[in-house]
């Protein structure tokens, strides 16, 4: 059989459907894009066996319909340095060849049996379905994605839960040394459920989601389906309790600056360079009459910095010891143009909260280091 696509639209969505793809496979047909030729579109199926991504791109032209496999990475690089224009590949299922013709030249591939690809496992019959914007799924997942834990020791707290209730949607993800809680008002599912995102998962929702379509979000307990007009998106969630993250944020924060939230940014940024790695990047933040002032110092190499930055702030002066990485992963995704820095006293978490358009809330918690003196 033997179809023509547009060569960039093919390539775009090769790549996309990659993002899903392990650099090491314990099964040798996952290194595999599997390619499904019918109704005027191919459907490209890439999968970890977890998580399953199919997406499709229309078709100029084909003769027939047809099911196969290929190397991912060897198709990739085969058509990416290609300008747009129309590309013929040509499949042989008696030896699985694949032939691909476009104006300049051509290329080789062997192709695989599709009968081996794994199939994704779909939610049960008495899945929940809801639809939302993508907007807000992302905006959520940019948010709190800094505030997960690496380290697999704690797995649940890897994750990014979202909970969903009658009025909004929370996104809420922590490490235990800083949190994020996003809460969404614009959209009201109308029901009482929580999901835990894996990490991995929400990186792959966050590159290849578009940024403004109505999706749609089926689950049960064990597993989820994100559809979009192009694209299924099958993943496992994470099973367990979240902690309770509403517990950890102070409700008393009488100190409050208002800070312009670039400066903010590009002071953190500066300071950061001279603080001590031994010390943990510690970083002291002073308010008082109006300025905000930020110090590092590295006592082992004699270095140290200041920054002082304008802000709001009509209260007693304050200072706390704060990790100028924390700092700059929670300011790094806040888009708007002020951020309030709210603190109780020394010994109690930092609360940043950008000020932001209605229905929407967020709070990022820093917990404090202490000061030597």
């Amino acid at each position: 059989m033997k179809f023509t696509i547009s060569s960039s639209a093919f390539s775009s969505r090769l790549v996309l459907a990659s993002k899903v793809l392990l650099a090491k496979n314990t099964m040798p047909i996952l290194d595999c894009f599997l390619l499904d030729i019918r109704n005027g579109h191919v459907s490209i199926t890439a999968s970890d066996s977890e998580k399953y991504l199919i997406t499709k791109v229309p078709l100029i032209d084909s003769d027939n319909n047809a099911r196969f496999c290929v190397a991912a990475k060897m198709l990739i690089d085969s058509i990416k340095e290609l300008a747009e224009q129309p590309l013929t590949l040509e499949y042989n299922p008696e030896n699985h060849e694949i032939r691909g013709t476009h104006q300049t030249g051509y290329f080789s591939l062997m192709g695989q049996d599709a009968s081996t690809y794994p199939t994704p496992q779909t939610t049960s019959a008495d899945a929940t379905t809801l639809t939302l914007n993508s907007k807000i799924l992302l905006k959520g997942i940019n948010l709190c994605a800094n505030a997960t834990a690496d380290e697999e020791l704690r797995p649940i707290m890897t994750c990014i839960c979202i909970d969903m209730h009658e009025n909004g949607i929370t996104f809420a993800a922590t490490d235990g040394r800083k949190l994020v809680r996003y809460i969404n008002k614009s959209t009201q599912p109308g029901l009482t459920t929580s999901l835990i995102v894996p990490k991995k998962v929400a990186l792959i929702l966050k590159n290849t989601l578009p940024g403004d379509v109505d999706l749609t979000l089926t689950f049960d307990k064990e597993r989820a389906l994100i559809h979009t007009e192009d694209m299924d998106f099958y993943f496992r969630l994470m099973e367990g309790n979240y902690l309770n993250y509403n517990a950890v944020i102070p409700t008393s924060n009488p100190y409050c600056a208002i800070v312009d939230r670039g400066s903010l940014f590009g002071a953190i940024k500066r300071v950061s360079i001279f603080s001590s790695q031994s010390n943990n990047g510690l970083t002291r933040m002073h308010i008082e009459n109006g300025q905000l002032k930020l110090t590092s110092q590295d006592v082992d190499y004699g270095i140290n910095a200041e920054e002082n930055l304008l802000c709001q702030y009509d209260n007693s002066p304050i200072s706390i010891g704060l990790n100028c990485t924390y700092l700059i992963d929670m300011i790094s995704v806040i888009d708007a143009e002020h951020v309030s820095v709210k603190l109780a006293d020394p010994s109690r978490p930092a609360v940043l909260a950008p000020l932001e358009e209605e229905n929407e809330e967020t709070t990022m918690l820093i917990m404090p280091m202490m000061l030597n003196d």
